[in-house]
Formats: structure tokens, sequence, C-alpha cells
């Protein structure tokens, strides 16, 4: 299979980028990787690296949509940037399964929308970032950012495509599926909460087990958790935030306190590395953004190496576990 990758989006391009796609061909088998992006930067990096083979393309691309850009207007004018070449060559190409990219994410929302397109059936499609959870398996937060204004059907459709996800990719066979508010009370929250609830509480083939709280985000007692774009987001870079504020404070309280503090951290060095490893993002790849008729995966902005290796490893993963034609099939109906 072949995976076009962004050479050229987020704050580490195309440095880390490229070296990430010489990593993945090199420890993955299967897998050829399309660098999109200015041809000349790319061959320099392949070069310095020693790389020599055959599975690298590049797919020329010379101009880059920025943050700080209309992602509607960008996608519409700028024919030659990195994101449009590559959301158009994923939808001409039948062996390319996924486009990866660290860049503007509203640009790559409004490519998968616009250029790969929307899943017939699919109201709004949504980003899904997997996170880890202290079950030692895999939650599933849907939506994150997408849509910041959401109706009840949406977060049903939401809840659908999350049970999907998690029971293709994650082999989770009845996820459970919870409802982000402000309590775990049937009657809690806004109009937009109380109506979904009754529709989650309703719909077929989902496993709805109530309202969540942003708390037990990274809990691990349900599978999915439903959310609109705006307090999903919220929750999800909070979440963040907390876990790297621990670390760093921990780190600072130890430096701060007696050689006995300092002699038990040096003890639980591994313990603490396992404990870091195990929430760190660079290792779970990227956000899925489920609903468009390809994959399509946003990336940190801060992506590395490691990163990119990831989302190649995810997009495999992805696409070996059939959820894309599951996907179709099952939204068919609505129509």
């Amino acid at each position: 299979m072949k995976i076009a990758i962004d050479a050229f989006g987020g704050d580490n391009a195309p440095l880390e980028i490229v070296k990430g796609a010489i990593t993945a061909v090199n420890l993955i088998d299967d897998v050829e990787i399309v660098l999109v992006g200015k041809k000349q930067p790319i061959v320099d990096i392949l070069s310095e690296y020693g790389y020599e083979g055959d599975k690298i393309e590049i797919l020329e691309a010379d101009e880059v949509i920025t943050n700080e850009e209309s992602p509607t207007t960008a996608i519409r004018t700028k024919k030659n940037s990195t994101i449009v070449v590559g959301c158009n060559r994923l939808k001409a190409d039948d062996e390319v399964v996924g486009f990866i990219s660290a860049g503007s994410t509203g640009a790559i929302l409004s490519g998968g929308v616009f250029i790969v397109g929307r899943m017939p059936g699919v109201l709004r499609p949504a980003l899904a970032p997997t996170l880890p959870n202290v079950k030692g398996g895999k939650s599933l937060l849907i939506d994150c950012g997408a849509n910041v204004d959401c109706k009840p059907e949406f977060l049903v459709q939401f809840a659908q495509m999350g049970t999907i996800y998690m029971k293709n990719v994650c082999k989770v066979e009845n996820p459970k599926v919870g409802l982000l508010n402000i309590g775990v009370e049937d009657k809690k929250g806004n109009n937009l909460t109380h109506e979904a609830f009754g529709l989650l509480s309703q719909a077929k083939n989902i496993n709805f087990v109530g309202n969540v709280e942003a708390r037990d985000l990274l809990s691990g007692d349900v599978d999915v958790i439903v959310a609109d774009g705006f307090h999903g987001n919220i929750a999800l870079k909070a979440s963040e935030g907390a876990i790297k504020n621990m670390f760093k404070l921990m780190k600072d309280q130890i430096n701060k306190s007696g050689c006995f503090a300092k002699l038990g951290a040096a003890l639980m060095k591994k313990t603490f590395k396992k404990l870091k490893s195990g929430l760190d993002y660079n290792l779970y790849g990227g956000t899925a953004f489920l609903g468009v008729n390809k994959i399509v995966l946003k990336t940190h902005g801060t992506a590395t190496a490691q990163t990119i290796l990831s989302c190649v490893n995810q997009v495999k993963e992805i696409h070996e576990s059939g959820i894309i034609e599951n996907l179709k099939a099952s939204f068919s109906e609505n129509l």
C-alpha cells in the first residue's frame, strides 16, 4: 500500500517528516511512501540520511498552507499546496490508502471534506483521536474540533462512527459509549446534551451507558466519548496539559527535595519512563478524520520522526481493519 505524507506540514518539517518516512519504509515491508512537497529539500534530506531505496516517491508541491490562512480560501486558491496536492492524489489513486499531515488542521479538514469527499449519509465528519487509558487500553474521543457547533443528530452519528472504529480497529466487541457532560446524572447539561441523550438512549447498535465527565476521559470506563467539537477539544487539551504539567511538577519537586527524594527517583526511573511513554502522543500517531471516503490523519504540529512512524503504522492498521468500507456500508442505510 502507498501512504501520502505532507512533507512540509508542522513545526519540524521537512527534516523530521522525511526522517520518519525513511524509518517507516525501512521497518515496514509492505508500505511505500509518497512525500508531498518541494523536491530539492526532500532529495537533500534523503541523501543526507543515506536513503537510496525505491519505496519513497516525491510528489512535487511548492506551496504550504499556514495556520494563519483561512482554510477554505486556501484550499480553493493554493492548488499547488502540499495539502491540496496530497488530498487530490489520495482521491485519484486507488493504491494510496491514506494521507498524513501535521499542517493546518482547518486546511486538512477542508481538504478531507471538499477534495477526498464526505461519505454518503454522513452529516458531519469528525476528528477522533484514540487516547491511552489507565486500564491499559484505548478510548476514542469524537469529536475534538472539527464541528464546534453541533446538532443532536450529529452526536448520534459520532457515536455510530466511534462504535464502528472501536470494533474494527481496536477489536472491542461491544464498545461502551458515553456522552461528555458536566455531570453523570441524566438531566445534566444544556439543550444539546439533553436532546442527544434522548436520541442516544434510543439508538440501535450503540451501547450507550450515559453521561461521563471530562475527568473520566482517560479512565477506561467507556470506550467512546462523544462530544461536540468545541467541548471535546477543550477536554482533550486540558488532559494533555494536565499530563505534561504533572510530569514537570514531579521533576521540579524531586530536584528541590533532598538526596533521599533523588535516590527514590533514581530507583523509580524505569517506572517513570514506562508511565511517560504510555502517555506519549508521539507513540500513538495522529487523529483520524472519520466520515470521509478515505483515511485522512491529522497529527500534532510538533510531530517528530517517531510520530510519523506511528502515523504510518496507524494508517496501515486502519486500512487493514476494513473500517472505511464498514462505515460506508453502515451510513448508506441512512440514505
